[in-house]
């Protein structure tokens, strides 16, 4: 029971870090095309010609976020694992569960919303050149299951 509330808490942590990165290559998501995760950018500054300017606000911005993110994710993770409680009761309680759910779907769209806002913050940093210089590199990357290269399989030399 420790083991899987821990790997729960665990997991809600992670996907909640990880939104705006998994929204960097979901093939037609318009939304995620037109974004730029912030550790793209840091991985791309010089490329993209970022100034020290731009990185110690992307930085800022990061540390700002995390910081407001870190008790949300916390909270929702508690009432996660609450909500699990409720759900393993041989008989559920079905108003409460639901308000449970409610509970952790606030917390959860305010999550959302923040890291949003970070991404939309950096995006608004970036000069119109550095945006397309940045969004050739991202598109130039390719994913998991994507076909390979013309001339043979990913990994031949």
């Amino acid at each position: 029971m420790r083991v899987a509330r821990t790997s729960l808490v665990a997991l809600l942590a992670l996907a909640t870090f990880s939104a705006p990165v998994r929204g960097q290559r979901q093939g037609d998501d318009a939304f995620a095309r037109a974004m730029f995760d912030p550790q793209l950018v840091l991985k791309h500054a010089q490329e993209i010609g970022l100034t020290a300017a731009q990185r110690r606000t992307i930085f800022e911005e990061l540390r700002a976020a995390q910081s407001a993110l870190a008790p949300l994710q916390v909270d929702m993770a508690q009432r996660a694992l609450e909500l699990q409680e409720q759900m393993e009761a041989p008989r559920v309680d079905e108003a409460k569960a639901l308000t449970m759910v409610d509970h952790v779907l606030k917390i959860e769209n305010e999550v959302k919303k923040r890291q949003v806002m970070l991404i939309v913050r950096v995006k608004n940093l970036l000069m119109p050149e550095q945006q397309a210089k940045l969004r050739a590199l991202r598109d130039a990357v390719p994913t998991a299951g994507s076909t390979p290269p013309e001339g043979g399989m990913q990994g031949d030399n």
